[in-house]
């Protein structure tokens, strides 16, 4: 849809996070674009988040910590030669079991080719049983395709030492070529992430990233409400139009609880605009989804899902999103073309369309360190 009318320039791409584009600058020094209905896109500050949310709107926020996921590695024989790479540790593949088969102890990973800029390139993963070399002697061992039609992500197994302490002691956030330096871990962690055992997404839940405590503050002072949902995240998708694959995720009794109310609330009082449910990020809206039941109740839940969020499917328990400004072949954007939908009903489209094409001609910036685009129903 927006794919076919959209390009985005490549000087639209954030390079570096909010706070050292000058001085005195902090998180949420992002611009906002916002979209209801039909009407013309609106240019806000992210700071005026606050006065555009009332009092029974509920936040879903996602409370994953990013995990240094990228490690250096080289394939060849241990003594300095061959080829280097970099995998990028995707999802743990503990208790997943497709087509009924357990994983139990492997991870899904990417290889990537070093770009000599400090970030990488793609690279075709394999062949099964292809080894590389890891810091502290460690070894990763290639075994299959996590799709079997898939050349990007595979289900490998280190032996040596357990990943969690392998990223800990040698690795780094995943960059892409489109940032201008290295990090440090705490650029990408939200104000909302939080530790949970064997818990982590490989790229940050970036829609999140511009909250400050002081904002939340702000927020809650307000009367806006925060639901807790996990969703641990794998690489972004590489290929145009690439569905996500299972993540675990986790929503929890209390925020079932909060969202139902305030959708009885909303319900209630006839359409006051109070009692929306706002998503903050695609990955919120994929765990909420996979708890709501066909009649937009939500449930405690708690596993791994494969729900794909599409026009079709629809969104059963969210009607709003805060979410970052997707590429034009990214998956996700047909998760928001399905809440715009529940947002604008058949002008979704018109919608989106008008949105992006705002973005591009008032300069915003794409990806994880750059701007949002909230959606609210019309």
């Amino acid at each position: 849809m927006i794919a076919d009318l959209l390009r985005v320039p490549d000087e639209l791409s954030a390079r570096i996070p909010a706070e050292q584009r000058g001085p005195g600058l902090s998180r949420d020094a992002v611009r906002l674009l916002v979209s209801r209905g039909t009407a013309e896109a609106g240019h806000h500050s992210f700071g005026e988040l606050p006065d555009l949310l009332v009092a029974g709107d509920v936040l879903v926020v996602n409370t994953s910590r990013t995990l240094p996921a990228a490690v250096d590695g080289r394939i060849g024989d241990g003594r300095g030669r061959g080829e280097p790479v970099v995998v990028h540790f995707s999802t743990r593949g503990d208790r997943w079991h497709p087509a009924g088969r357990a994983v139990a102890g492997r991870w899904a990973v990417e290889l990537r080719s070093p770009d000599g800029h400090g970030s990488t390139r793609p690279r075709a993963g394999g062949p099964a049983g292809l080894v590389v070399r890891l810091p502290g002697g460690a070894r990763l061992a290639l075994e299959a395709p996590v799709d079997p039609g898939g050349v990007r992500l595979w289900w490998a197994r280190v032996t040596g030492v357990r990943v969690p302490e392998l990223m800990r002691r040698h690795g780094r956030p995943i960059r892409y070529g489109y940032t201008d330096r290295d990090q440090p871990l705490a650029a990408y962690q939200t104000v909302f992430a939080v530790d949970a055992p064997g818990g982590g997404s490989a790229e940050m839940p970036s829609a999140a990233r511009p909250f400050t405590a002081e904002l939340v503050t702000r927020l809650v002072s307000r009367g806006v409400q925060f639901a807790p949902v996990a969703l641990h995240t794998g690489v972004a998708s590489a290929e145009a139009f690439e569905p996500p694959y299972p993540e675990r995720f986790v929503v929890p009794p209390v925020t079932a609880w909060l969202v139902n109310a305030a959708r009885a609330r909303r319900r209630a009082a006839g359409g006051t605009p109070a009692g929306r449910i706002v998503a903050v990020g695609t990955t919120a809206v994929r765990a909420l989804e996979s708890a709501a039941g066909a009649d937009g109740r939500v449930r405690p839940a708690a596993g791994w899902t494969d729900l794909v969020v599409t026009p079709e499917r629809g969104v059963r328990a969210v009607d709003s999103l805060l979410t970052g400004l997707h590429e034009p072949t990214a998956s996700h954007l047909l998760m928001l073309e399905a809440v715009a939908s529940a947002a604008a009903g058949t002008a979704a489209g018109e919608m989106l369309r008008g949105a992006y094409a705002a973005a591009v001609r008032g300069r915003y910036l794409w990806h994880e360190f750059g701007d949002l685009h909230l959606v609210l129903p019309d």
